[in-house]
């Protein structure tokens, strides 16, 4: 199944020599816009990756948000993404609608993972109000949450990083040096899907799960969990080198 919704990171060692990593997103009649977030005073950014979560708990929802607490804690992470489908079956009706509470603010709530949201919708959240995750009343409910509407592909990005497919996954390209990455294991998972590609295959995991990525202006470290907390594919890029696995 095709993917339809994701984030285009951009590392920040590809761009500038202050590390920058950014959500690029598109929004209708406007300029295209950015939304930064300040680093470490050391120059790294730590972030958590989820998608395809917002299930009341159910379908290991609350043992992957535990985990991501722990990890999130540990590597004091800056902030998380999220990758889309946000809330099942179609999103939420209004700012004031109880799945929100009892999907987000009352699962994520590990003291690691009290930093900022960065929220992008995939097609489960438009087949529900998608206006409402959109709506600055929104953070009255929970201040961490920040939609940042549609995501674009940009050219000269080292990661591209999509939910809706329900598993985590590593692809990387055929023709180019982009790692395609999904993180679409935040809830209920879809076992045996998949379809080769022409791309190779560095590692597929039908489970519960999610990622981290620590980065600086020269490396990055990526790794997915599972909803132990166990390392299931942890790797490393280098601007100077090409990807090698761990």
């Amino acid at each position: 199944m095709a993917r339809t919704h994701g984030a285009s990171l951009t590392m920040a060692m590809a761009v500038m020599l202050a590390v920058a990593v950014a959500l690029l997103v598109a929004q209708t009649g406007a300029e295209l816009t950015q939304v930064e977030h300040t680093p470490k005073t050391e120059g790294s950014l730590a972030i958590l990756a989820i998608g395809d979560w917002g299930r009341r708990g159910q379908f290991n929802q609350t043992l992957v948000a535990e985990q991501m607490g722990v990890v999130g804690e540990k590597m004091d992470i800056d902030f998380v993404i999220s990758t889309g489908d946000n809330f099942y079956d179609d999103g939420i009706a209004n700012t004031s609608d109880p799945l929100f509470t009892e999907s987000f603010t009352n699962i994520y709530t590990a003291d690691g993972l009290q930093k900022p949201w960065y929220i992008v919708l995939g097609n489960h959240d438009y087949t529900g109000n998608a206006l409402a995750q959109q709506d600055p009343a929104i953070r009255d409910v929970d201040s961490r949450y920040n939609s940042v509407n549609k995501s674009f592909i940009k050219h000269g990005v080292d990661i591209y990083l999509n939910g809706h497919d329900h598993c985590l996954q590593r692809i990387t390209s055929a023709d180019s040096p982009l790692q395609l990455l999904t993180s679409g294991g935040g809830s209920k998972a879809w076992a045996g899907k998949f379809k080769a590609t022409s791309d190779k295959l560095e590692f597929l995991y039908d489970g519960q799960g999610f990622m981290s990525m620590l980065l600086s202006t020269t490396d990055a470290e990526l790794a997915f969990y599972d909803v132990t907390g166990t390392v299931l594919h942890n790797w490393a890029i280098n601007k100077t080198a090409s990807a090698d696995g761990l």
